[in-house]
């Protein structure tokens, strides 16, 4: 775990927006007492995804650190739950984005968009292969400590789609607000020449 986030920490360091995707899964108990049974986290295309099973494992004070570090942005989908889940296992995730609530799929028929709807738009190469469905059953096995290779790629792949999508709308933001600012600076006036505008 420590040897992950030094390399995720020296990777963050050198981005200009320190963006960490991040995604979680239950365990099987009734509702009101389910706790994160998985988290999976992401910093990017070139570095691996995190997956810690907060359940089958002792506590991770480095992994609880790096959670709280307000350097970072934590960008999740639909978050109430997982905020509130993170708290039953006293865990807190200091910047924490919910991309559903900050971006919209323009041509949305329904009230709220799912990570899927998201993804179609804005990475639609990456999300074309994604989910090979997860069975109730298999949904049911996130707290057990194997996990199979379908479990593995199914939230490897959530938690890396919340990172592209949230730094893809970054950077488009921070494009947006660049060509604002050029447009609105007022033009360099050019220094005179002390010998005049006499061309020789």
């Amino acid at each position: 775990m420590a040897t992950s986030l030094e390399q995720y920490e020296r990777h963050l360091s050198l981005q200009p927006n320190k963006i960490v995707g991040i995604d979680l899964e239950y365990n099987n108990d009734p509702n009101a007492m389910q706790k994160p049974a998985l988290v999976q986290l992401s910093a990017g295309k070139t570095q691996p995804v995190l997956l810690f099973q907060p359940s089958a494992a002792e506590r991770c004070t480095v992994f609880d650190n790096f959670l709280a570090d307000r350097r970072y942005t934590f960008a999740g989908f639909s978050i109430g739950g997982d905020k509130t889940r993170l708290e039953r296992f006293n865990l807190e995730v200091a910047n924490f984005v919910d991309i559903q609530k900050e971006w919209r799929v323009s041509e949305a028929t329904k009230e709220l968009d799912y990570l899927a709807d998201v993804v179609v738009m804005l990475i639609d190469d990456y999300y074309n292969n994604m989910n090979k469905k997860i069975t109730n059953e298999e949904h049911a096995r996130w707290a057990s400590l194997t996990l199979s290779m379908r479990h593995i790629e199914y939230v490897a792949k959530d938690a890396y789609a919340s990172y592209e999508i949230w730094n893809r709308i970054t950077l488009t933001q921070d494009g947006l607000r660049r060509a604002k600012l050029e447009k609105e600076e007022p033009p360099k006036k050019r220094p005179r020449s002390s010998w005049g505008d006499s061309t020789w």
